[in-house]
């Protein structure tokens, strides 16, 4: 007989604990993305970011000059990298069109 009453008692426990979380979620929940990004600060962050691939494609000289500065040292950062991937990205494009006679 005990042991029913244990196991009843664990399930009525786990039931108003899981009502109990669906109830306060809304409080203990994180607050949305599309909250944070209606503010100014998170507007004034996405200024400071590094430029992407899209830019340097469609700059492609700004870009070699900047993996040229890169690779002296003179210029850091992550916009390194995306210079690169974009020099990378519009090289195997004019490959692409030599091999296929475009």
């Amino acid at each position: 007989m005990s042991h029913s009453k244990t196991i009843i008692i664990v399930l009525v426990n786990l039931a108003i604990g899981f009502a109990g979380g669906f109830a306060l979620r809304p409080l203990i929940a994180p607050i949305p993305q599309a909250r944070i990004t209606a503010t100014g600060a998170a507007v004034a962050k996405a200024s400071d970011d590094a430029r992407g691939t899209q830019y340097f494609v469609a700059h492609i000289d700004e870009a070699r000059q900047l993996v040229a500065g890169c690779r002296d040292g003179s210029v850091r950062g992550g916009e390194c990298a995306t210079a690169e991937e974009a020099i990378i990205k519009v090289d195997a494009q004019d490959r692409r069109r030599r091999f296929l006679g475009n």
